[in-house]
């Protein structure tokens, strides 16, 4: 999205603001949609079944669980797989996150991974800050174990 908008922060910003506020962008308004594919972005949709059968279809075949926007992606990169070319999908999210998604899809529940065992009993820690990248970039120095 920077790259499409010129490298413009501001602009991005002023798209994702939207989107945070609850509602949308249009990239046709600015004549950036046109330009999606010069930045070798391709696009689609999903909805609810689409999701629910990419889960399924993924458990069956490969047996391997996935989250509903893990989901989005595998199902429209699919899409426009070119023949010949590996599709490389990056998990987005823990399957167990979405666990009525997943008992819809495979009648299951998912797997929790060990070191999130309880998690809603641990305790919540917060910092706030400011939009800072390099006071960002310092916290997590002093913070990564």
């Amino acid at each position: 999205m920077f790259d499409l908008c010129g490298r413009d922060a501001a602009k991005v910003r002023s798209l994702w603001g939207a989107v945070e506020s609850g509602g949308s962008f249009d990239l046709n308004a600015d004549g950036l949609f046109g330009r999606v594919g010069e930045f070798g972005m391709v696009s689609g949709s999903s909805n609810h079944a689409n999701r629910i059968d990419t889960i399924r279809t993924v458990y069956e075949v490969y047996g391997t669980m996935i989250d509903p926007h893990t989901a989005d992606g595998l199902k429209v990169g699919l899409e426009h797989r070119q023949p010949g070319v590996p599709l490389i999908c990056m998990e987005t999210a823990q399957p167990a996150k979405f666990e009525d998604a997943i008992r819809e899809a495979l009648g299951i529940e998912p797997v929790r991974p060990a070191e999130l065992a309880d998690l809603e009993a641990q305790p919540q820690k917060k910092h706030v800050m400011g939009a800072d990248v390099n006071a960002v970039k310092q916290f997590i120095v002093d913070h990564a174990h």
